[in-house]
Parts: C-alpha cells; sequence; structure tokens
C-alpha cells in the first residue's frame, strides 16, 4: 500500500514539474536535460523521503496478538487520533493500532483509490465527508454495521439524528466519530467599547442582524469595526435556510436561501461586514480576520477553537486584540429551536476487504462511543457524542471562556450536516458553489442565481 501512494506522489511531482516548465520561458523548459533529469530525481527523493519518514503512528505493544490498520489525515497535528487509540489499547493492551496518514487535501481520493484496488490491508478508515461516504458507499467497499449496531446495542440517539442523515436505503455504513458545529463567536471588548449588550444563546437571525449592525464602527485603519464576518465558504451563507429541518441542499429548489443572500449582501452594501470580493482577493482566512481584532461577531465552527486558545497563548494572536472572546449559539431563523446548528460529520468504517471486521467494529464501537469521547476531548477536539461529561472536560479546557454562556453554547438541540447522504451530492454541491460566488462576487442577481441553482439541480434527477 505505501508503495502505491508512494507511485502517486511520485506522479504528482512529475506533473508539477511539467506544468512549471509550461509556465514560464526561464523555468524549467529553459534547462538543459541533465539538469532537468537531476531535478527530477531530487524531487523523487524528497518525495520518498517524506512518505518513509513518517506515514505511519503505532500504538501498542509489538507483540499484540491483533494489529488493526487504520486510515487517518493530519496525524502530526491532529492529537486525537492518537489519543482515542491509546485509550483503547490501554482497555485492550492485546491490540495494537497502526495509523498510516494519507494527507488531507486529497486523502478521500487517495483512500477511494486504495480501497478501490487489491491491494488495500485497512481494518478501519475514517470518512472525511459526506461527497467521500457517497462515493464509498456507491462503490460497494464499505461494510454494512447494522447487524452489528442492532446486536450490541449501540444508542445511534446519542449522535442527534446525524446518523438519519448519512443512512442509505435503511443501511448505515460509517458511525460517527467527531463532529464539529457552527457557533457565533464574538470579541468581548468590542460590545463593550460599542456599549452594546453581548450576543445570547437565543438569537434569531433578525436580532443577529440588528445586533451587527449596532456594534459595526465606520472609520479607517484600526478605527473600522466590522459588526460580522461571513467566509467565503457557501455554508457561511447559505445554510441558515437548512434550520429549519425542512430544508436541505439536496431539495433542487433553493428558493428558501433568499433572505440569508439578501440579509449578507445587505450587510455588505452598509458596511458592516466585509465584502466578499475583498475577502476573496486577498484571500483572508477566517481566523485571520477575527484575529484582527475588528471583528465584532464570526459564524464559524468549533474547530476554530483547537486554533484559537493555543494561537493566544504562545502570543501569534494578540490577546489585546481578540483575547477577550466568547461564543454562543448559532443564530436561528423565528420559530427554530435554540441551539439548532449545522454539523460537519467525520465517521469510521470497515472495508469490505478487511479480515478482522469483528476487532475493527469493536475499535469503532469505542472510538464513537462515550469512552472514545472522552478521549477525544481531552485534546480539546469535539467527538461526536456531547455528552455532560464531554462538555465539562471541553468547557474546563484552559483558555475557553469562563462565562456561562460560552459553556452553555456547547449544547445543541438539533445538529443538521451540511450535506446529507444522496448519491449525486458531490454534483449538487458544484452546482451550488458555482452559483454562490456568482452571487457573492455580484455576477448574477439573488433571484437569477437560484434560479440557475434550481434548474441545474433539479436537471440532475
Amino acid at each position: 500500500m505505501k508503495k502505491k501512494l508512494v507511485s502517486m506522489l511520485l506522479a504528482a511531482a512529475m506533473c508539477v514539474t511539467a506544468f512549471a516548465g509550461c509556465g514560464s520561458s526561464t523555468g524549467d523548459d529553459a534547462k538543459g536535460d541533465d539538469t532537468a533529469k537531476e531535478d527530477k530525481e531530487e524531487k523523487e527523493e524528497e518525495v520518498q523521503e517524506e512518505v518513509s519518514a513518517g506515514s505511519d503512528t503505532v500504538v501498542g505493544a509489538d507483540d499484540a496478538s491483533t494489529v488493526l490498520k487504520w486510515a487517518i489525515w493530519d496525524a502530526k497535528t491532529a492529537t486525537y487520533w492518537e489519543a482515542v487509540a491509546q485509550a483503547y489499547v490501554d482497555k485492550n493492551p492485546e491490540v495494537r493500532i497502526e495509523m498510516t496518514d494519507l494527507g488531507s487535501a486529497d486523502y478521500q481520493t487517495v483512500l477511494s483509490t486504495e480501497l478501490s484496488g487489491s491491494g488495500s490491508d485497512f481494518d478501519v478508515v475514517t470518512i472525511k465527508d459526506v461527497p467521500g461516504y457517497a462515493t464509498l458507499v456507491s462503490k460497494g467497499v464499505l461494510e454494512p454495521l447494522g447487524d452489528r449496531i442492532e446486536a450490541d446495542g449501540v444508542d445511534l440517539s446519542l449522535y442527534n439524528g446525524m446518523t438519519d442523515q448519512v443512512t442509505v436505503d435503511g443501511e448505515l455504513y460509517e458511525l460517527p466519530f467527531r463532529n464539529d458545529f457552527w457557533v457565533l463567536y464574538y470579541n468581548k471588548d468590542l460590545f463593550d467599547d460599542a456599549g452594546v449588550a453581548y450576543p445570547t444563546n437565543d438569537m434569531t437571525l433578525e436580532q443577529y442582524d440588528e445586533l451587527a449592525r449596532a456594534v459595526a464602527k465606520e472609520g479607517f485603519g484600526d478605527e473600522q469595526v466590522y459588526g460580522s464576518h461571513y467566509h467565503t465558504w457557501r455554508s457561511a451563507v447559505q445554510l441558515f435556510g437548512v434550520l429549519d429541518g425542512q430544508h436541505t441542499v439536496l431539495d433542487g429548489n433553493y428558493d428558501f436561501t433568499k433572505p440569508y443572500y439578501e440579509m449578507v449582501k445587505k450587510q455588505e452594501e452598509d458596511g458592516i461586514c466585509r465584502s466578499y470580493v475583498d475577502t476573496n482577493a486577498s484571500q483572508l482566512h477566517y481566523s485571520a480576520a477575527f484575529s484582527e481584532g475588528n471583528t465584532a461577531t464570526m459564524n464559524m465552527g468549533t474547530w476554530f477553537i483547537s486554533t484559537l486558545i493555543p494561537s493566544l497563548a504562545s502570543g501569534e494572536y494578540d490577546s489585546e486584540l481578540c483575547g477577550n472572546w466568547g461564543i454562543v449559539k448559532y443564530p436561528h431563523p423565528e420559530g427554530v429551536e435554540a441551539g439548532t446548528t449545522i454539523g460537519q460529520l467525520t465517521s469510521l468504517a470497515i472495508p469490505t476487504v478487511s479480515d478482522q471486521k469483528d476487532a475493527a467494529w469493536d475499535f469503532i464501537k469505542f472510538a464513537g462511543g462515550e469512552e472514545g469521547a472522552a478521549a477525544v476531548a481531552a485534546t480539546g477536539a469535539f467527538p461526536a457524542v456531547m455528552s455532560d461529561k464531554v462538555i465539562e472536560q471541553l468547557a474546563s479546557m484552559e483558555g475557553f471562556p469562563t462565562d456561562e454562556a460560552s459553556k452553555e453554547a456547547l449544547q445543541t438541540s438539533n445538529v443538521y450536516l451540511e450535506a446529507p447522504y444522496a448519491s449525486n451530492v458531490a454534483e449538487i454541491n458544484t452546482i451550488l458553489d458555482t452559483y454562490h460566488k456568482d452571487i457573492m462576487n455580484g455576477d448574477i442577481s439573488i433571484d437569477d442565481g437560484i434560479q440557475k441553482m434550481n434548474e441545474e439541480v433539479s436537471g440532475l434527477k
């Protein structure tokens, strides 16, 4: 398997070299054949060293009777992988878990290639997103889990309805492991300076819009205060519309998104938030927008907490600018229960090619259950099971806001996936992303953009 991965990376490296030559008359195409060959060989050696330098992380004894091979990404930066593996091995010392890092950017593509071939030896695989899940289910490379779930009495209600959204023809092929959900971050100092009350854990979108306008401040340089900030992702604007539980991005008719596009575009027009055009052109990351200290509120996932806390502790972010922060529950449409939000699911699955399905299931059941959740939460990451114990763990992290509202914000009532399962979810996402960009860039009106979404997605069915 590792040789296959090396080959793929070598091919990618060769493609990069080739494109570099085409793009500049003073680049690789201006070099002699020998020099170009040396560069290619050097690049190949670098890739080989990178892959062999530590794509595997091993937890457990060398003489363990059972070895589970687990596909992951970002092994060096995401500490929860090793934490949950160690917690399981501590309880099951006869097991050794070998984690293979397939990289983050092309993880689902590499995983799909691995599982579609005959050389995969994975026993547990991580599913990064719903489109990737849909691809693997359609290829028939994942083991159905329904019988195991029923036999072991796994309580799917712990996952707050998320498993219903990834059930395929009555069958489940993955078990939730992690779930980040969206909250509203805010800068307390900016609200204090403006004499405006802090956001609350029960705000309608109309109230949120009024609050953003109240705290915004016109000015130049340090004097400018943005009442809100929207990252360039479609989810930051359009998915306010799925919080009623009546709509999803699979609908084929997206008229329900119009009020949210109108709200954000009007905020742009009035200078309440940065424009999409400027944010996109400058490639402003949401973390930079918030850490600059002139953003009063920002809708973003809980994953930002694990960046914000250590960045403030290390001094990378100036605590004078953004150190006095808090979170509240996601703003919601009128009539929708407070604590309703959108989520990003990470799950675990068993490949059909595994010859250790029982052992793999035992690990998945642990990792996706309350014990695994406690191990994940201990690293500051958000597990799929958000019990009272887990919430207490997360809220007690050093650097987490001490106010009760921020702790309460960790309790959700309904979590809707950004995209539930559908066989053509990837194609739908591509269409919606395209016209979202056109609307936000001002290349097309809101009405015309939504009409295009309706026409093209409906055409897929």
